[in-house]
């Protein structure tokens, strides 16, 4: 029986081989066919008793993460064989100088920048952020590291099904945090888009499911409009003589979502649920007119949006994106976005950076895209060579340059400068140069005199004014977006900054040892969260400036000990794997989790005040450095961070059907004012059963009633019943809950 399940097995693994050789197949040059199925030999020779959480073989990924590099990013034979042995130096004997030997520097090198650090880590420090500063570092040298690493987030997303609760949170957090804008940045927006797509499924599977339907049903009535839409268009462009196909596609699930979030409106009021695609085949030089030409087609039967119209052909965004969008009304009524681009822009646009490699090869290719790209890296760079604070600082200063909109400014000569949007003043004038910057006092943004902290909009003519006397402060780290900006500003404080740490330091050495407690990473790590600093380096800072007062660390002794006087069982939990291990030593083998209102004698948690979880909602348990385990919501503002950067501090938590207790949750109301409407809702919440109200407040303007309303419930569904009742009192439109 086993037997042929093992044949079956290496047919399916021949065959998914085979199908990487022929998608790969137009990108091969003589002899790389021999080098892959090298790869794919020690690879599979590597992992031949290994197998995936799924209990498929582990083979199975290395071979789906190098179909993605060729099929969906389009890069060639060195990428094929080190997505094939990605994994191989971190799961098996073999070592890098093995593959070095074997297949080269370069496959080695890549791979070595796809390769987890391994170790020991700090107490507080972060192994996620260690790992992707680690393969930055590659980046800088080779860019394929990423688009790997992307291929291989984009396969461990797609099969997260298999992987237990807790991982699921931790992975799709840090891929929503890291991955998608990564992505984004390397003009990748399919593969964004679907790592968009299923972080929301596995944060949120209710609203990914609703949303997936509701575009499903409305497919038969949306291909129908398309077709009317598009049909005098097609017409016109073919008697033009222009070669070209057009394409109606909906918007991604994620960003439906975003609008329905950020909005605040039902499925049904989301207006741009599509956008419609004209892709004309033309030479290069043509280009520019020739979208133009068809610009002006479309709005010969359609009258477009002034204040839609995006121009991304003249000026390319900063991932090397290319495109005319507009925003037309049809014939019903309807806004309907509509982009148009040639086909050397829409390869660009769906395959990102492998894509210019192939343009640029070409005569008379464009420069100017792939050339800001390279511009990206070697800020980077940059980013990289001045970084000495913690590894969660540098991912927040790298985050801050993955900036997805931008803004179009010019010198006063007239040369363009793109900025992340929302950049002040002061960011252009570091982005001219490091001293423009440092002495800037102020500027002249269209003639008019601005403070440095002025926020810089499409178009804007900036001047900057400069004073000798004038030297960067720590309040200019509030005025800037730019990583550039941050990371000179930061220059310029370290050597003051240093001082004061040093100082610092010092003080809390002295303070713990009148104490009699141990100076250890541990208790520093415990007085930083203590005192909510973000890094060591800031709480030593604060001490040594006076900030925080070497006196308040005696209050930080009292804690502790009031701490320890609680005998919390699980003392020595540090992280998720202590967290299993003492909790199987007190409840037996079989628990792995935390039952929220039956373990409270044996675990120390909390219900955390920033999210107000109550039963029913999806939640996880969260390993605090001073405060035991918090219990957060997975839709908590915080979620995201926590997730992302100390996903090994995540535990999983799930509700006990236990009695019931009353839990704090927020209403929002909005509604048309009338007499007697207040007096409604109160009875509707007295009347529901044992519902205490503990606020109200109440704002009425023109007509419009809007109304909070705080109360105790006892589960998702208590509440959702209560929301239901509400919702159908005379006057009132909408009941929605807030944190």
């Amino acid at each position: 029986m086993i037997k042929v399940d093992v044949e079956e097995e290496r047919k399916e693994i021949l065959k998914r081989y085979r199908k990487l050789l022929r998608v790969a197949k137009p990108l091969l040059k003589s002899g790389d066919a021999k080098l892959i199925k090298k790869a794919f030999n020690v690879a599979n020779e590597a992992h031949k008793e290994m197998r995936r959480k799924s209990g498929e073989p582990y083979i199975y990924h290395p071979l789906e993460v190098a179909l993605i590099c060729v099929e969906e990013i389009g890069l060639g034979t060195t990428s094929i064989i080190s997505a094939l042995l990605h994994d191989v130096v971190e799961d098996t004997d073999l070592e890098l100088d093995d593959i070095e030997r074997e297949f080269g520097v370069k496959v080695a090198q890549i791979i070595d920048g796809l390769t987890k650090i391994a170790g020991v880590f700090d107490y507080g420090t972060s192994q996620q952020a260690e790992n992707f500063r680690k393969m930055l570092i590659t980046l800088s040298d080779d860019v394929r590291v990423i688009l790997i690493k992307l291929a291989d987030r984009l396969n461990n997303m797609r099969t997260l099904e298999s992987m237990p609760r807790h991982k699921q949170l931790k992975i799709a957090s840090e891929t929503k945090f890291l991955y998608a804008p990564l992505a984004h940045r390397l003009g990748l927006y399919s593969i964004k888009s679907e790592l968009e797509d299923l972080h929301l499924k596995f944060m949120d599977k209710e609203a990914y499911e609703f949303i997936i339907k509701k575009v499903k049903d409305s497919r038969l009535s949306r291909n129908k409009f398309i077709k009317t839409f598009i049909a005098p268009i097609e017409k016109e462009l073919q008697e033009q003589g222009f070669t070209f196909v057009i394409k109606g596609r909906p918007k991604s699930v994620y960003s439906i979502y975003n609008k329905m979030k950020s909005q605040n409106i039902p499925f049904e009021e989301v207006f741009d649920l599509f956008a419609i695609r004209i892709i004309i085949d033309t030479p290069y030089e043509n280009e520019k007119a020739d979208c133009w030409q068809v610009y002006s087609t479309v709005t010969d039967f359609y009258r477009p949006n002034p204040d839609r119209l995006r121009d991304w052909i003249s000026t390319p965004r900063a991932n090397g994106y290319e495109s005319l969008h507009t925003t037309v009304m049809s014939q019903t009524g309807q806004w309907v976005e509509v982009q148009i681009r040639t086909q050397r822009m829409d390869d660009i646009a769906e395959r990102g950076y492998a894509a210019h490699w192939k343009y640029k090869e070409k005569e008379n290719a464009p420069e100017k895209a792939a050339g800001s790209l390279d511009e990206w890296i070697t800020q980077v760079r940059t980013l990289l060579e001045n970084n000495d604070g913690s590894a969660i600082e540098f991912m927040d200063d790298f985050r801050g340059n993955l900036f997805q909109d931008e803004v179009f400014v010019f010198t006063p000569k007239g040369d363009l400068k793109v900025l992340p949007f929302g950049a002040t003043a002061l960011d252009f004038a570091f982005e001219i140069h490091s001293e423009v910057g440092a002495k800037c006092i102020g500027a002249k943004v269209n003639q008019k005199l601005v403070s440095i902290g002025h926020k810089l909009k499409n178009g804007d003519q900036v001047e900057i004014l400069t004073s000798n006397k004038q030297k960067p402060t720590e309040d200019w780290l509030k005025s800037v977006v730019t990583s550039r900006a941050r990371a000179k500003i930061k220059d310029a404080l370290k050597e003051e900054k240093k001082g004061y740490m040093m100082d610092g330091k010092e003080i809390v050495q002295r303070k713990l040892k009148q104490m009699k407690i141990d100076f250890s990473s541990e208790i520093v790590e415990q007085l930083r969260a203590f005192f909510e600093t973000k890094t060591t380096s800031e709480f030593y800072y604060k001490v040594g400036r006076g900030i925080i007062d070497p006196t308040a660390i005696k209050s930080f002794r009292d804690f502790k000990q009031k701490k320890k006087s609680r005998k919390s069982p699980l003392l020595h939990v540090t992280d998720e794997k202590s967290f299993t291990k003492e909790i199987k030593n007190l409840k037996g083998p079989d628990h792995d989790q935390l039952l929220i209102g039956e373990d409270m004698d044996v675990v120390d948690y909390i219900l955390a005040k920033c999210c107000n979880p109550i039963p029913g909602d999806d939640v996880f348990g969260f390993v605090t450095v001073n405060e035991g385990i918090k219990i957060h919501r997975t839709a908590c503002p915080n979620a995201l961070e926590l997730l992302s950067n100390h996903g090994n501090r995540v535990i999983k938590a799930r509700w006990t059907s236990q009695q019931q207790i009353a839990f704090l949750a927020g209403l929002k109301i909005v509604g048309t004012d009338r007499v007697g409407l207040i007096s409604d809702l109160t009875k509707v919440i007295s009347n529901e059963l044992k519902v205490n109200m503990r606020s109200i407040t109440v704002d009425s303007d023109s007509g419009i009633f809007e109304g909070s309303i705080k109360l105790y419930v006892h589960s998702t569904n208590h509440l959702e019943k209560l929301i239901d009742n509400l919702s159908r009192v005379q006057g009132v439109l909408k009941v929605s809950r807030f944190d």
